[in-house]
């Protein structure tokens, strides 16, 4: 078993992208600009006297608030432009310049455009069926339709959002699972490193003792984020990094503990029942841990992602969902189908290849970006 205690990082070095498993036996070449986040708070006003523009409103702090949500479903919209692409080429070809009937052969093309975002036929549905109730034998907008479809996405994910739990003592433990391939390990990376980056010193768990290379990504990784991280031998029980880990996050406080699992598949039961143990195996330092238990999902696996989440959620008591390589997907509309099955609040979304990509998710501006 080593420890290793890592050099903080120079702050440039967050935006390079992360290494893939054929990069982990060579040098990475550090590259890229970090995409600009969004900014909550406001600039304090002037201390002297000025003459509003005409047409500006009395409360300059609504004013930034609508801006910065505005910027953030831009950001979301890039993020989801094949999704956004497929679903708008698709609808624009239903309507006329003068509008469309809405009869039954409209809504049936509708609903198959909704169920091709992978938004489900649950949702599809419930679409279809306001749409007819609404507007049936009148002729609408294009605008017209896509409010109803926002309104009735953002209403099915409200309160699917949620912001990460931290324990009121330290250190939070966050237990993260998904299926071989699914962005599990990258996306522990880019959680370390938003972690770090706030403040918190952060011990990761390389837990995938059956890949070498696996455990060789985390380690490249926590130097460039400059947390610090425990290994061990190919092949060692996975239990046992998990309890070296919690006896080193507890004795040296450490704020949050990450632990890195082995990919597998929802069917392995035999692989299931290891997360019951490294469960247990966490319980012993820290009784109510994990914290956190984070399902990492494939946003590209579209409803293949449903049913992984059903047998993980059963196995590991899941907390919560990071959506992963949404930006690279034509089905984002899965998140929904997700969200209402489960009731497992969506806590982050991967939106790119560098350590900055990862973004809190938020019901409103996603159904905002996803039906524009």
């Amino acid at each position: 078993m080593f420890f290793r205690r890592k050099k903080k990082v120079e702050p440039s070095e967050s935006t390079t992208s992360l290494p893939t498993s054929n990069e982990v036996v060579s040098s990475v070449a550090h590259s890229g600009v970090s995409r600009e986040k969004p900014v909550g708070s406001h600039h304090p006003a002037s201390q002297g006297e000025r003459s509003e523009p005409v047409g500006k409103t009395q409360n300059p702090e609504a004013d930034i608030q609508d801006a910065a949500r505005a910027k953030k479903v831009g950001w979301f919209r890039g993020f989801l432009k094949k999704t956004n692409d497929v679903f708008n080429t698709d609808i624009r070809d239903l309507w006329k310049s003068e509008g469309q009937l809405v009869d039954d052969a409209f809504l049936s093309d509708l609903y198959a455009i909704l169920v091709r975002t992978d938004m489900g036929p649950g949702m599809a549905t419930t679409i279809r069926d306001s749409i007819r109730e609404q507007y049936r034998g009148r002729k609408v907008q294009q605008s017209d339709i896509l409010a109803v479809i926002r309104e009735r996405v953002a209403q099915s994910l409200k309160d699917r959002g949620g912001n990460l739990k931290l324990a009121s003592e330290k250190p939070t433990v966050i237990l993260v699972v998904g299926v071989n391939g699914s962005g599990k390990t990258t996306s522990i990376a880019k959680l370390a490193n938003r972690l770090t980056k706030s403040g918190r010193r952060v011990l990761l768990a390389a837990g995938d003792t059956f890949r070498a290379a696996a455990v060789e990504q985390l380690r490249i990784w926590s130097e460039r984020i400059g947390c610090d991280i425990v290994t061990a031998d190919s092949g060692a029980d996975p239990g046992s990094v998990a309890f070296r880990a919690m006896q080193r996050a507890v004795d040296e406080s450490f704020d949050v503990c990450i632990i890195d699992t082995a990919g597998r598949l929802q069917t392995q039961s035999h692989l299931m029942q290891q997360l019951e143990k490294i469960k247990r195996v966490l319980q012993k330092k820290v009784p109510d841990a994990p914290h956190e238990v984070l399902l990492v999902l494939d946003a590209t696996a579209g409803q293949n992602a449903i049913s992984q989440a059903k047998g993980f959620s059963e196995a590991a008591g899941c907390t919560g969902i990071v959506l992963a390589k949404l930006d690279g997907s034509a089905k984002g509309g899965v998140i929904i189908p997700i969200a209402e099955q489960f009731g497992l609040p969506v806590k982050f979304i991967g939106v790119g290849e560098k350590l900055d990509d990862l973004e809190e998710f938020s019901p409103d501006e996603f159904a905002a970006a996803l039906f524009s």
